[in-house]
């Protein structure tokens, strides 16, 4: 799986299951509703509640690339006595200040955990130049986040702007070193079944994740054929992406659900002008998912 599935299939999970915006919506209908106002009292806005899912994701075969690949990816979201978690493909976090019901301010502060799997493989890169570079140690990335969002700001009373920045180190020296990722998320209840969101985010990396991923020494020259390339550090990318998610048993509370997105990402900088990216790649980068999820 491509390091980079992380950050859309995070916002994706966070968007799907939006369950406190989607509890409110519900709750705050008009006795005119009817039928629907009515299902108001089923929901238990304190209760613990957990999302497991899967999606397929049609992503590129390694960071940079132009070949696209089908792999599965699991995600989970919940909130358990307040504090909530998101395990989305190889990224899971942690919200260590608990959540305020109604439509407030949310603090939010805790771990984040990546296993990056870029290039760890090469039976899924297709193109024999990069191949011929050799596969990368799996990265296992450590580090925490801090962010704030309020709840009701545009469309109704209920939807929920957040930003983020997140700082993660790689601790099992394969590429040894940091990635910054600032990101901003929309999300919205467009009615009891169905939510909609919108996300931006931008990374940073240090200049040992630039050598390892995106640089060519001589010898893998001579090996691949790609020109001798030494990358350095810098901001790397922006994404721009977008999600949709329709129950099919009820709400969005309770039941299954379908989940549908995708992003687009620009490779930015030395990593843009990588041989990996300019010869090898594309610097356009996209990413899709479609799956199912229950809550409970």
């Amino acid at each position: 799986m491509s390091a980079k599935i992380l950050m859309p299939l995070a916002l994706a999970a966070a968007a799907t299951f939006a369950a406190p915006a989607l509890a409110q919506d519900v709750q705050g209908l008009p006795p005119s509703t009817g039928s629907v106002a009515s299902t108001a009292a089923e929901f238990d806005l304190d209760r613990d509640s957990v999302t497991i899912g899967a999606a397929g994701v049609y992503l590129t075969d390694y960071e940079g690339s132009n070949d696209y690949r089908w792999t599965p990816a699991p995600a989970a979201i919940g909130s358990i006595k307040g504090f909530s978690f998101t395990l989305a493909g190889n990224r899971l976090s942690v919200d260590l200040i608990p959540n305020q019901p109604g439509p407030t301010w949310d603090l939010q502060a805790g771990p984040i955990g990546v296993v990056n799997f870029n290039r760890n493989s090469l039976k899924n890169i297709d193109d024999p130049r990069v191949r011929a570079l050799g596969k990368v140690d799996t990265a296992i990335e450590l580090g925490g986040y801090v962010g704030i969002g309020k709840t009701g700001v545009i469309t109704s009373p209920y939807d929920k702007l957040s930003v983020t920045v997140s700082y993660r180190h790689d601790v099992a020296n394969a590429h040894d070193s940091g990635i910054w990722q600032p990101s901003v998320n929309y999300i919205t209840p467009l009615s009891p079944k169905a939510a909609v969101a919108l996300f931006g985010s931008a990374e940073r990396a240090g200049r040992g994740y630039a050598t390892t991923y995106f640089s060519v020494s001589p010898t893998q020259t001579v090996a691949s054929g790609l020109p001798t390339y030494n990358a350095r550090g810098g901001w790397k990318n922006y994404t721009l992406g977008g999600l949709a998610t329709y129950s099919i048993t009820g709400n969005l509370l309770k039941g299954f659900k379908i989940v549908a997105g995708g992003t687009y990402r620009r490779m930015l900088n030395d990593f843009a002008d990588s041989p990996l990216v300019s010869i090898a790649g594309s610097k356009n980068q996209w990413l899709g998912a479609v799956g199912l999820a229950y809550t409970f």
